[in-house]
């Protein structure tokens, strides 16, 4: 089973969108003293990296099973 390819690229631009916002309320956050915003931000940015490795572990996954499936015939 292949993933459409704008599936991804989708997932990886609401990954960077989330780490930016991360990065906005970080600022924010310091810039008012806010120490809740600034966790916040720094919370939105982790989970925006986590996601955006997740997503390229499996890109290559299913890369290296593409590359083995047109290796051995499917």
């Amino acid at each position: 089973m292949k993933e459409d390819p704008l599936v991804s690229i989708f997932d990886k631009a609401k990954d960077k969108a989330e780490q930016a916002m991360g990065t906005a309320k970080e600022k924010l956050g310091n810039a008012t003293d806010n120490d809740d915003l600034r966790d916040s931000g720094k919370a939105d940015q982790t989970s925006g990296e986590v996601k955006e490795a997740g997503h390229d572990l499996r890109d290559k996954a299913q890369g290296a099973v593409q590359d083995a499936k047109d290796k051995f015939g499917n």
